[in-house]
């Protein structure tokens, strides 16, 4: 095997996805969910394949937790152009007197379903094939469902989404389109979440488990990989919408892979630092927003990350950022706190104008999670997050193509 899992809470070492699945993803010693990979491969292969000019993150095989390369399911998914965005540069410069580059990641031009949810789904199909696993279920407010959809129906495994009383009917839609079953709750996100997990423990089919799914998470740091094959180091600052927390979490994750091993990797420690996160939420779903604010009010107490609000059934019309109760705040917390980062408020009134901006100077859609971290650049700018010099990357996590209702408006 050229990998195994360790229990983030206790260090039990489960020697494969297999044995994961068969012990129902939980640590048979603590409990605990949270499992990272950890590689036998040697770490200087990677400095050759940050020299390629890969079509998908499957560049990164031997540093994914597949064996096979025949169970791969794909669609070209995750080696996401870094295109340098220069009318946000000209922007910071004319009004803030800031120098800086800006680039958007992005994922709206993945190959399966055009969001940042695209890789997690790939690596996700490619381990239940490998493993001979015929079922799976997620509770999902729009872009993990929709990608897993796709991705599990090219596998051949039958997938059920467990979505909340507010997902967009454009995602409904597309989820049923691959042939595969949306059962929507009544309730929020939440209920949702627990009618996948009693689904889950009642039929014995696995589940993805949120944010610390391993799946998403070693599929998802691979970011980091073409960060530095792109831009020859990390970015200072890395942006993006927040609503559970993967994003900053795989970042983490890939992060320290990378420190540990940069000296089979660059030529230049000093080129391997944690970017400082900016997290983005709408004023109508912020609790992590909330949270931050109160803890840095205090002066980060010690335990300040298990302090945050619950927002039942929040009112907000960004229905993938519907998180109301965090409960990935207290590691994504820690995890902006490592690096000096922050936590910012948008207004939801405001997005349309955002999004349009982007389609006057780009010609493309972006849909209203994406706006959200769009409008976290100006604001950050606003609040002086951003300092003179620094190199700033924008998660752009999906198109605006499920969202008629949004882009109609443009």
């Amino acid at each position: 095997m050229k990998y195994y899992l360790k229990c983030c809470k206790c260090s039990h070492i489960t020697k494969d996805l297999s044995s994961w699945f068969g012990q129902k993803q939980f640590c048979p010693d603590c409990g605990g969910r949270h499992v990272e990979a950890v590689y036998h491969t040697d770490y200087s292969k990677l400095k050759d394949l940050l020299k390629n000019k890969p079509d998908s993150f499957w560049n990164y095989f031997d540093f994914l937790p597949i064996e096979n390369k025949e169970n791969i399911v794909s669609f070209n998914e995750g080696a996401i152009m870094l295109e340098e965005w220069n009318f946000l540069n000209r922007f910071a410069m004319e009004n803030y007197g800031i120098n800086c580059h800006v680039y958007a990641y992005r994922n709206d031009l993945n190959g399966g379903t055009n969001t940042l949810k695209d890789v997690a789904a790939s690596l996700t199909a490619s381990a239940l094939k490998e493993n001979g696993i015929s079922r799976f279920c997620v509770a999902s407010t729009g872009n993990t469902a929709t990608a897993n959809a796709r991705y599990l129906a090219k596998a051949g495994i039958k997938f059920t989404n467990f979505a909340p009383s507010t997902t967009n009917k454009d995602t409904i839609e597309e989820i049923r389109s691959y042939g595969q079953e949306v059962r929507i709750s009544d309730g929020d996100y939440a209920q949702a979440k627990q009618e996948a997990t009693e689904f889950s423990e009642k039929n014995n089919i696995p589940i993805s488990i949120g944010n610390i799914d391993p799946l998403r998470v070693e599929s998802k740091r691979t970011m980091v990989f073409e960060f530095i094959r792109q831009l020859g180091k990390m970015p200072d600052v890395y942006m993006q919408a927040v609503g559970g927390g993967s994003g900053p979490i795989a970042l983490d994750k890939g992060f320290r892979e990378i420190e540990k091993h940069s000296a089979e990797i660059v030529t230049s420690a000093s080129d391997i630092e944690l970017p400082r996160m900016l997290l983005v939420q709408q004023d109508m779903c912020d609790p992590m927003v909330q949270a931050w604010e109160l803890a840095k009010k205090n002066g980060f107490p010690e335990n300040f990350e298990n302090d945050y609000p619950k927002i039942e059934n929040p009112p907000t019309s960004v229905f993938i950022l519907s998180a109301g109760n965090p409960g990935m705040y207290p590691l994504v917390a820690r995890i902006v706190k490592k690096g000096n980062g922050d936590f910012l408020r948008v207004k939801e009134a405001e997005l349309l104008d955002y999004a349009r901006i982007v389609y006057k100077e780009k010609g493309i859609h972006i849909g209203p999670a994406a706006t959200v971290c769009f409008a976290g650049f100006y604001q950050a700018l606003k609040e002086s997050k951003i300092k003179d010099g620094e190199t700033i990357v924008l998660n752009i996590g999906e198109s605006g193509k499920r969202y008629s209702d949004f882009i109609s408006k443009f």
